[in-house]
C-alpha cells in the first residue's frame, strides 16, 4: 500500500498500538511501504536539462546562474510552487573540460541566503559554495575555479547551513559534467540527450493541490521520504531510444531515499563510472544502489522496438527490523520507461578496460583518523560549529580516514574537495561496486570503512571544507565538522565571520 495512503489512518493503527503494542505496531509495519511497481502512467517525455550558455573571454568560460522562485505543472491539475536555477525547478547542465578555467555569478532572487556547493569538484574552499559562501537575497557571488579533475558527473546543489534539505527539496540542483582527453578517446556513448543521459532521480509526495509536502516522513529517522518519483523533473517519464547502447548517468538527488536501480526484466548492465570518475573497468551488474548524493554510469544494451523500465528494488544495506522498512529501503519504485525505435543507430563495443586507477599509498599514509557518526547529528560527540575547524590535513599528503555508522539506521559520509578510494569494508577488500573514485559513501551499521584520500593544489588555514552524512537532514542537524588544508608552515586558523 502506498505509504501516503498509509498515513491517512496510521493513526488509528498507532491507537491500537497503546492497547494492544504488538497488533497496533504489526498493522503500521506491515502497511508502511510503497510499491509504485506497474502502476505508474509513463505518459510524459523525459525532460533532458539544457546545457548551461557560457561566454569565453580571455580564455575564461563564464557562466550566469539565477536562483528563482516559480511554479511547475508537474501533474494534472494546479501548478507546484518550486525553486530553480535559471528556470522554475533543477538548473541547467554544466560542462566543462579539464584544465578549462571557469567563472560563475551566482545571483539570489530567493528572500533568504542560500549558497551553491559544487559537490565533488576539487577546488579551492573559498568557492566550494560550502556554508560560509552564503549568499544574501539580491545579492550576486562570483567564483572563479580551474576544472582540474578527471572526467566525471557531479553535481551542485545548496549548502545553507541548517536548510539545505528544504533548499534541495524544493529543486535548487543541477549536473555539473567534467570532460577530459582519456574519456573523449574512448569508445564511449557521448552524444548528450541522445545516448548520454543524465537522471536526477528525486522522491516527492504531493499534497491534494499539488504541493511538495515537506513534513518529516512518519516514522522515519532521515526525513523526508517521499511516495512518487521525479527524473530531471518529470513526473511519469519515458525516454525514446535510438540507438543500441546508452549512458546513464544515475543522480541520487534525493534528501533521504536510497535506490537500488535495475530493470524491470532483470537484464544485466555495465558500471563504467563512480562519483569522481571512470572505473579501470566495467562492471557486469543487476543493480546498483546510490545513497543521497552518489552517482553512477552505466551502460545499458537495447533491441530494436522493445519497451523496458528503470526501477529501484528493495536495498540490503544491513539495516534490520524495523530500521529497514520505516527508512525506505523495502519500497519498490518504477523509475523511468525506455522505448526503443523499430530501428537502432549501430553503437560501438564497450571496451574492456577504461582508465588507469592510480595508488595513493594507503599502505603508508601520512595520518590515519577516525570518525563516528552517533545519533542524527553527531560525529565523535560533536555536533556542528561554523567558527570551530575540527582538524587541519597537510597539503600533498595522504590520509586514511575510518568511518563507522554506530546507530542501526542510514548514514552516508560526503567528504568536500577530494575523491576517495575505499580500501576496506570491515577489513575485507571493498565490493567490487565501491572500487572507484568515491566522494559520497552508504556506510552499514557498526562496519569500519577505510578510506584513502590525498590532498592536493589548494590551502587555507583559515576557509574550510566540510565532511558530513549526506542524509540532508542529518546534516542541517549537525552531523557534520569541518576541515582545513594547510601549506607546509601555516597552522589551523579561525573561521571568519560571516
Amino acid at each position: 500500500m502506498n505509504r501516503r495512503k498509509v498515513l491517512t489512518w496510521s493513526a488509528a493503527g498507532l491507537g491500537t498500538a497503546i492497547a494492544v503494542p504488538a497488533g497496533g505496531f504489526g498493522i503500521l509495519y506491515s502497511t508502511y511501504r510503497t510499491d509504485t511497481f506497474d502502476d505508474v502512467d509513463f505518459d510524459n517525455e523525459l525532460t533532458v536539462p539544457p546545457l548551461a550558455e557560457s561566454t569565453v573571454k580571455n580564455g575564461v568560460r563564464h557562466f550566469e546562474l539565477d536562483i528563482q522562485t516559480g511554479t511547475t505543472a508537474f501533474k494534472p491539475g494546479g501548478k507546484t510552487d518550486t525553486w530553480g536555477v535559471n528556470g522554475s525547478y533543477l538548473g541547467p547542465t554544466v560542462r566543462l573540460r579539464r584544465g578549462e578555467d571557469a567563472s560563475f555569478s551566482v545571483r539570489n532572487h530567493l528572500d533568504e541566503d542560500t549558497t551553491v556547493h559544487w559537490h565533488g569538484a576539487h577546488l579551492p574552499a573559498a568557492v566550494d559554495g560550502g556554508p560560509h559562501q552564503s549568499i544574501a537575497p539580491g545579492d550576486t557571488w562570483e567564483a572563479e575555479w580551474t576544472a582540474d579533475q578527471n572526467a566525471a558527473t557531479l553535481w551542485y546543489h545548496p549548502h545553507p547551513h541548517g536548510r539545505t534539505a528544504r533548499h534541495v527539496y524544493r529543486g535548487l540542483a543541477g549536473m555539473l559534467l567534467i570532460d577530459d582527453d582519456i574519456s573523449d578517446a574512448l569508445p564511449l556513448p557521448h552524444r548528450y540527450g541522445i545516448d548520454d543521459v543524465p537522471l536526477i532521480v528525486q522522491d516527492r509526495t504531493f499534497s491534494s493541490d499539488n504541493q511538495f509536502e515537506e513534513d518529516s516522513s512518519f516514522m522515519n529517522t532521515s526525513g523526508i521520504m517521499g511516495d512518487e518519483i521525479l527524473v530531471n523533473g518529470t513526473y511519469g517519464p519515458y525516454f525514446s531510444v535510438t540507438t543500441k547502447k546508452a549512458r546513464l548517468r544515475l543522480l541520487n538527488a534525493s534528501n533521504s531515499r536510497v535506490y537500488n536501480f535495475g530493470f524491470s526484466d532483470d537484464r544485466s548492465f555495465q558500471l563504467i563510472a563512480t562519483d569522481g570518475g571512470l572505473r579501470s573497468k566495467p562492471l557486469p551488474t543487476e543493480r546498483i544502489a546510490l545513497s543521497p548524493g552518489e552517482r553512477a554510469e552505466i551502460i545499458v544494451d537495447f533491441k530494436e522496438d522493445e519497451t523496458v523500465d528503470l526501477r529501484s528494488f528493495p536495498a540490503e544495506l544491513g539495516y534490520g527490523f524495523p530500521f529497514q522498512r520505516f527508512n525506505g529501503m523495502d519500497d519498490r519504485f518504477d523509475i523511468l520507461r525506455f522505448k526503443a525505435a523499430d530501428s537502432l543507430d549501430d553503437s560501438p563495443e564497450l571496451p574492456a578496460t577504461l582508465v588507469d586507477m592510480p595508488d595513493l599509498n594507503a599502505d603508508n599514509p601520512t595520518t590515519t583518523r577516525e570518525f563516528d557518526l552517533h545519533g542524527m547529528n553527531q560525529i565523535n560527540n560533536k555536533t556542528m560549529d561554523m567558527q570551530r575547524i575540527d582538524f587541519g590535513v597537510r597539503v600533498d599528503t595522504t590520509e586514511v580516514w575510518t568511518v563507522r555508522n554506530r546507530v542501526p539506521f542510514l548514514h552516508n559520509f560526503h567528504v568536500h574537495d577530494v575523491q576517495f578510494q575505499v580500501i576496506d569494508v570491515d577489513g575485507a577488500a571493498p565490493p567490487e561496486h565501491l572500487r572507484g573514485w568515491k566522494d559520497t559513501i552508504a556506510l552499514e551499521p557498526d562496519l569500519p570503512y577505510r578510506l584513502a584520500m590525498r590532498f592536493t593544489d589548494y590551502t587555507d588555514p583559515d576557509l574550510p571544507y566540510m565532511y558530513h552524512c549526506h542524509i540532508l537532514r542529518h546534516e542541517d542537524m549537525g552531523m557534520m565538522g569541518q576541515f582545513v588544508v594547510l601549506g607546509d608552515n601555516e597552522d589551523v586558523g579561525t573561521v571568519p565571520m560571516n
